[in-house]
């Protein structure tokens, strides 16, 4: 086999990988953070949405906008070095292959978590809903339960050494 048509074979494969971790986290990423961010808090203020959407728009409105933006921007840019340093997806069940150090992952070991719960702030404060207030105090709890207990265990089963430096040079949170 040629040189060329090695080249391309491979090029190829990598190009379908790719697409194949794009359209996993996609799915995922709808799935999970969708049903954390979206679906959950809609269900709690469904009732209260019009009055809310019909309301004059104040400060907090406008800081609850950005919030969610800059949250949803965050976690987008965490999927992509998911995708492309870490060959992988937020799932669970579909692991990154390697540590993911770069972007934020350089100044929280948590950015996602970060972008979800700044999210769930720019909805409270968007709405100013006290339902959506203890269920982002909730969600936040969980996730650092969930982080202490179950995932920063395996990362260090999975990645040993590296890991436990990962660990004393970034921050959990920030």
């Amino acid at each position: 086999m040629s040189d060329l048509v090695r080249y391309s074979v491979t090029f190829c494969l990598f190009l379908i990988t790719m697409l194949s971790l794009y359209i996993k986290n996609l799915f995922f990423f709808i799935l999970q953070p969708g049903l954390v961010v979206g679906l959950i808090p809609y269900m709690l203020i469904r009732y209260q949405l019009a009055g809310i959407l019909n309301a004059d728009f104040k400060v907090l409105s406008y800081l609850g906008l950005v919030a969610m933006i800059l949250g949803l921007a965050i976690a987008l840019f965490c999927v992509y070095h998911f995708i492309v340093d870490g060959r992988g997806t937020l799932s669970p069940a579909h692991r990154t292959k390697t540590l993911v150090v770069k972007g934020l992952y350089k100044y929280s070991r948590n950015p996602m978590y970060v972008g979800m719960l700044l999210i769930l702030i720019g909805e409270v404060l968007f709405t100013g809903s006290m339902r959506l207030l203890v269920y982002t105090i909730l969600v936040g709890v969980a996730f650092h339960l969930f982080v202490i207990f179950v995932e920063e265990p395996r990362l260090t089963r999975d990645f040993k050494a590296d890991y436990l430096e990962y660990m004393t040079t970034v921050g959990r949170w920030f």
